[in-house]
């Protein structure tokens, strides 16, 4: 009786464990197969999206005409055709190739217009896969390459020091402006950094305001940018950053190009920028005069103030130009954001100068005939010994405060010399 008994319990016990199990594996295998329902491969059919966009901005008669490819690419198309060129021959991510099945990839075109979507729009990496036919994570990658592509292969020409010639042009415009000897405007922007870290935001954090990354920049009159300095913590203010730039490093290591020039009647050996009320009164800035006094006064501080405008207007190109520059930051990698920004520097660099004919320019042919007229002159290159005497002896030109007390008067003078009589009038 006793067997019997054992007998059914054993029975019952593994009756109750085997319906135990088959109903938890059904479970798992629900939970998997809905797992993979969400996972579900989405066919972007990018060969769709090709021959759309080819149709659309690069076919013998495009649908769009040449300025709304300028409109939103934000640059001319032999601009774009010639990064395309250079990105495609250079960088294997931005080669079509087969897969496996032997289907064709992106072409070129869609992984460099997504890039190019996201810096002039501002746009999340999402927002471009329904005409371009590319997922999330692909157009992150796009903006990635991108912008490493363009920083390795045009940043030594599109972002470099002034060249002797370079130099020669930049003095004979600023001659003609009123200001020999300047070479352009330095200024500092802000721009947002919306997902910085929460350790560092009392670092990068001015005031009750949000955590801002800095940028230093020097500018001539047709908006080329040819000193980027990005990165500092908005904490600083621009003393604080020019205190880190390396802007001048190139004179206190006596490579810089020698530059001299006359202005009423006195020679200085300095090119000079000119700047806001905050910066230091070294020889190598030249503010405005805050309360002027007198007409001399008051013609030199409306020029200077006219002409300093050419930073303010940059900055104002460059955020409409690329609006994920204006728009906060998105990413958590500073290092990231700083290619991004320099890239965006490069394109913009490109640009003007395939624009410059465009723009406001200033008749030097008068120079270009001989020496004779011109006032600045870039000599040579200075290959002075940089060791530490020489060094310090430039740093203590530069900074200089007594010179620059005498080149801001000669250069009111120059000033009423040249537009008094127009202001008089």
């Amino acid at each position: 009786m006793a067997d019997e008994v054992d007998r059914r319990l054993d029975a019952a016990v593994n009756e109750a464990f085997d319906e135990y199990f088959e109903d938890t594996y059904n479970i798992i295998v629900e939970n998997r197969t809905d797992k993979k329902k969400k996972r579900a491969y989405v066919e972007q059919n990018r060969e769709a999206g090709h021959n759309r966009l080819w149709n659309d901005y690069f076919s013998e008669n495009p649908s769009f005409s040449k300025n709304l490819f300028r409109r939103r690419f934000r640059m001319n198309k032999q601009v774009f055709m010639r990064i395309i060129d250079t990105l495609s021959a250079n960088v294997p991510f931005f080669q079509q190739r087969r897969d496996a099945v032997g289907r064709l990839g992106l072409s070129t075109l869609q992984k460099c217009t997504a890039a190019i979507r996201m810096l002039a729009y501002g746009c999340v990496a999402d927002a471009v896969d329904e005409y371009l036919r590319l997922g999330e994570s692909i157009a992150l990658s796009c903006l990635t390459h991108f912008t490493d592509a363009v920083i390795l292969l045009f940043g030594e020409e599109y972002l470099r020091r002034p060249i002797p010639e370079d130099l020669q042009r930049l003095l004979d415009i600023g001659e003609i402006r009123g200001f020999p000897g300047m070479i352009g405007s330095i200024d500092c922007m802000h721009w947002e950094w919306k997902n910085c870290p929460t350790a560092w935001k009392g670092q990068y954090t001015r005031g009750s305001g949000k955590p801002t990354l800095v940028l230093e920049a020097v500018v001539s009159q047709d908006l080329w940018i040819w000193h980027a300095y990005f990165g500092s913590p908005g904490t600083l203010n621009d003393i604080n950053v020019l205190d880190r730039s390396p802007v001048f490093d190139d004179i206190y290591q006596g490579r810089a190009p020698r530059v001299t020039y006359m202005v009423n009647g006195h020679q200085y050996d300095l090119a000079y920028y000119l700047t806001d009320g905050i910066y230091p009164k070294w020889s190598t800035f030249i503010q405005s005069i805050t309360l002027p006094q007198g007409p001399k006064a008051e013609l030199f501080a409306k020029v200077q103030e006219a002409t300093r405008k050419d930073v303010e207007r940059a900055f104002g190109v460059l955020q409409a130009r690329f609006a994920i520059v204006k728009n906060s930051a998105l990413s958590l990698d500073k290092e990231k954001i700083g290619k991004i920004m320099r890239a965006c520097i490069i394109l913009h660099n490109m640009i003007v100068e395939n624009e410059r004919g465009g723009y406001t320019l200033y008749d030097t042919s008068e120079f270009e005939e001989g020496d004779s007229s011109r006032s600045s002159h870039v000599e040579h290159i200075n290959n002075m010994p940089t060791h530490f005497g020489n060094m310090l002896g430039l740093r203590n030109h530069v900074r200089d405060r007594h010179t620059q007390e005498a080149l801001k008067n000669d250069l009111i003078e120059n000033i009423w010399n040249k537009f008094g009589d127009d202001e008089d009038a």
